[in-house]
């Protein structure tokens, strides 16, 4: 059976029936990519296929031209580029596994014609072919990035800690998470295991930054070293420097930061393309990557730096992005172990906590993978709407991980029957899991579809090395030396040779109903040569321009409810579409300050790149401009953060952690109201019960009394019965009032006992009610604690009367086309972009 292609449904097996033992072939499991903007976790031990299900998950995405970051620890992740369309032998051979080969006494070429076999069988099996495999390939832009080393793509991590593009005013929060993680990581990187609140290098540095980063400076290490050694500040808290940290103590925290700097195995993180998040998602013609950060050769405490990082950086991304509810891209972090743990506190807890609660408003999908349950944080997990677990490696395992969902789910307003889900995840076997999804009725059990990719396991450095090489960027062969001077070369950037790669000096003749724009080149010509990497000498540079469609909108939102009166500004500029295609825009879009920031005319002296002639007339403009003002309309809104119980919704511009704080503070004003309204009913009750009991004790004194009169009654009668008996009189009268007598004392006696039980049962009665009073303020407090914590995101939409557009039409990007040369003396041509705000 073919497989079912649908825009948003993601093609990730068949349902599973456990009483047969195999897949139902006619019931595929089609997953809306809208799901995983609420995230997904996935668990399973080793050879549970859960390496398999993940790299189905991020194929479907990528098919569906949804960018992903892949952060992968093992290196399992990067089979995610062998892919080979016509399914031969000799595509598979270079990457069959030798060892595996040998166990089966067969020869190499012998073994990769058996897995060409099995994998075009297994494709066939589930509706697939080669013509999928090349949908895959030509969709998206796969990459395996190294940092710390160049078998992959250079990753620069080391370089610099740029200033995150936020506002301190709106973000000031996020600002400083991201500042306690990065120097958290550092620091780590270098053995110091530093808590934030209480250690000097931790505090020390965190103010370096701050300062510099409300500047708006970015920061690199060497520039921090100095800083350490001569701290441009001369108080920290109420101390003197001095006296908080001395000289003395900071050299040596230079020394050791320094060794970074200087040490050779470290030139590498130094160099490489930016840890750009735009860079990791999209490529500088718009299409959407694949991005793999391959960490496996790094030692643990490089990876939880560089990890650390990354998701900062996807953060301070998440924040410029308009709200979508549409799935705009994704974070797979595979083998998550260590980085999100229960108890502890690691650099990468705090921004993953951040992506977990507020990604979902931006579009984000977060999914995380592991083997073992004790490796989460459940209670960080409490927005993870889709489950997919795996067969596990023990009956506790299970235990915990139940233990988990029953909370996650509880979370979000629904039930766990945990007896059903137990059988469920107890029949499981390789490549079968239980897919609970919160958007959907109950959980299911479904088998993984064959995967396009082939599954080999974990690439070594030297094999990503191989497999990045038409990917990376290779010097021009050695050609022979020419013994001209070089000003007597002729220069790669004169108008000749930028004519012949398609350059020339006046612009394109485009309708005159098509709006131009040109973007300001705010990057120097002095710093080009580091935004192209570096490397070499600048010899040449020329201004050239590249066109790209531009949307640029002005939304009001308004909320009478909460008060909400809010304007944004979104912009989208992408390459130029064909004249008929579909655009994605929200992967374009981001929110932007003003339009101001554009010219009329271009910046002196410059290069125009070609438009292609059906995009030269209106027409495609105008159905382009409507299908933009549809998208601001649908799916541009303002985030919101939402408390029903409380009845509160979020101000504009109040961020979560302020929010919470609010929702804190209401929740407790209305506990102590419910603990005092609950206090003055128990007080009445045990004022009532006191009643009671006061009235016991008076009765009970009362048959004391009885008693105490009675027993002298008998004994002064048995007195007098005695001597009578002495004077010879009646004996029997005596005795019959004796016997009398004792059993109104014995009923007096029983009376008393009666009233001392009763009154005891008011006793237990009241420390009873005292214990149940105890147990229902905590009850209370927890569910006001529990209520405060009860925050859902929402995003607040536009109407179209309030959407203004702003600009639409051609927008010329600046670039500088730069001559440099190299170290081998051979020149060559780089076009590197001369504009901070449009790539």
């Amino acid at each position: 059976m073919a497989v079912e292609e649908r825009l948003g449904a993601f093609y990730l097996g068949r349902a599973f029936d456990s009483a047969v033992g195999e897949e139902l072939a006619d019931e595929s499991v089609m997953y809306d990519a809208r799901d995983l903007t609420t995230h997904a976790v996935c668990v399973g031990m080793t050879g549970s296929g859960k390496t398999g299900l993940g790299v189905t998950l991020l194929e479907e995405a990528a098919l569906d031209r949804i960018p992903s970051i892949i952060i992968d620890p093992k290196g399992d992740m990067t089979n995610l580029l062998l892919t080979f369309p016509e399914l031969r032998p000799s595509d598979f051979q270079p990457w069959v596994n030798l060892d595996d080969a040998r166990r089966k006494g067969v020869s190499v070429g012998a073994y990769a014609d058996q897995v060409s076999q099995m994998w075009s069988a297994g494709l066939k099996a589930w509706g697939q072919d080669g013509e999928r495999i090349r949908r895959l390939r030509e969709a998206a832009d796969f990459a395996i990035y190294t940092p710390g080393s160049e078998a992959g793509v250079p990753l620069s991590a080391l370089q610099s800690f740029d200033a995150p593009d936020l506002d301190w005013e709106e973000d000031a929060e996020v600002m400083r998470e991201a500042i306690a993680s990065t120097v958290s990581a550092l620091l780590a990187l270098i053995g110091v295991e530093a808590d934030p609140v209480r250690s000097r290098e931790h505090i020390l540095l965190s103010h370096l930054l701050e300062r510099a980063w409300r500047k708006r400076e970015d920061v690199d290490l060497p520039r921090l070293i100095r800083e350490i050694q001569d701290p441009p500040l001369e108080r920290l808290g109420v101390f003197e420097l001095e006296t908080f940290y001395p000289s003395r103590d900071r050299m040596d925290l230079a020394m050791q930061l320094n060794a970074l700097v200087a040490s050779p195995s470290f030139a590498s993180w130094r160099e490489g393309v930016p840890l750009d998040v735009n860079r990791l998602l999209w490529t500088s013609s718009g299409k959407p990557k694949v991005s793999i950060c391959y960490v496996a050769h790094l030692s643990e405490a490089e990876r939880m730096f560089f990890v650390t990082l990354l998701l900062e950086q996807v953060v301070a991304w998440m924040r410029k992005q308009p709200g979508t509810t549409s799935l705009r891209a994704l974070l797979y972090f595979d083998e998550v172990f260590g980085y999100f743990p229960p108890v502890a506190n690691p650099p990468s807890k705090t921004p993953l906590l951040t992506l977990l609660k507020t990604a979902r408003a931006y579009g984000l999908g977060i999914v995380l993978a592991t083997q073992n349950p004790m490796d989460l944080d459940y209670k960080g997990l409490s927005n993870a709407g889709t489950w997919f677990v795996g067969k596990l490696q023990t009956d506790r395992d299970k235990a915990r991980l139940l233990d988990g969902m029953e909370g996650v789910v509880a979370q979000s307003g629904t039930l766990l029957d945990r007896r059903y889900m137990d059988r469920m995840i107890s029949s499981l076997g390789s490549r079968v899991f239980v897919l609970h999804n919160v958007h959907e009725d109950g959980p299911m059990l479904y088998r993984t579809r064959w995967a396009m990719s082939y599954l080999r396991g974990p690439l070594t450095r030297s094999q990503v090395d191989k497999l990045m090489e038409p990917y990376k960027e290779r010097r021009p062969a050695e050609a022979p030396r020419s013994d001209a001077p070089k000003e007597e070369q002729p220069s790669l950037v004169s108008e000749d040779t930028l004519a012949d790669a398609g350059f020339f000096r006046e612009p394109p003749r485009i309708n005159a109903r098509v709006a131009q724009y040109y973007a300001v080149p705010d990057i120097p010509r002095e710093r080009a040569l580091a935004e192209a990497g570096g490397g070499g000498e600048l010899l040449d540079t020329a201004l050239v321009y590249r066109p790209k469609l531009l949307g640029w909108a002005r939304v009001r939102f308004e909320d009478s409810s909460s008060g909400t009166r809010e304007e944004r500004q979104v912009a989208c500029h992408l390459p130029l579409p064909e004249p008929f295609r579909t655009v994605q825009w929200d992967a374009f879009a981001r929110l932007v300050e003003d339009v101001d920031a554009l010219e009329s005319d271009p910046a002196g002296e410059a290069y125009f790149d070609a438009i292609p002639e059906d995009m030269r007339d209106s027409p495609p403009y105008t159905r382009l401009r409507d299908a933009f003002l549809d998208y601001v309309y649908r799916d541009v809104g303002l985030q919101q953060w939402r408390n029903e119980e409380l009845d509160l919704t979020s101000r504009p511009g109040e961020s979560h952690r302020a929010f919470l704080e609010r929702c804190m503070a209401e929740a407790a004003n209305a506990s102590r109201d419910a603990l005092d309204e609950l206090e003055a009913e128990y007080d009445k009750r045990l004022s009532k019960l006191d009643e009671r009991t006061r009235k016991e004790e008076a009765e009970l004194r009362q048959d004391e009394l009885d008693w105490e009169s009675r027993k002298r009654e008998e004994i002064l009668h048995a007195g007098e019965s005695i001597v009578s008996v002495l004077l010879g009189r009646s004996r029997s009268r005596g005795l019959s009032q004796a016997e009398r007598r004792r059993r109104m004392t014995a009923k007096a006696r029983e009376t008393m006992r009666a009233q001392e039980e009763a009154l005891e049962r008011l006793r237990v009665e009241r420390q009873e009610l005292l214990v149940e009073r105890d147990r229902q303020m905590e009850r209370e407090r927890r569910r006001w604690e529990d209520v405060a914590d009860a925050i859902d995101e929402g995003v607040l939409r536009p109407r179209r009367s309030d959407i203004d557009l702003l600009a639409f039409g051609v927008l010329w990007v600046p670039h500088w086309a730069l001559e440099i040369a190299g170290r081998d003396d051979k020149r060559r041509r780089e076009i590197v972009s001369a504009s901070r705000e449009i790539a």
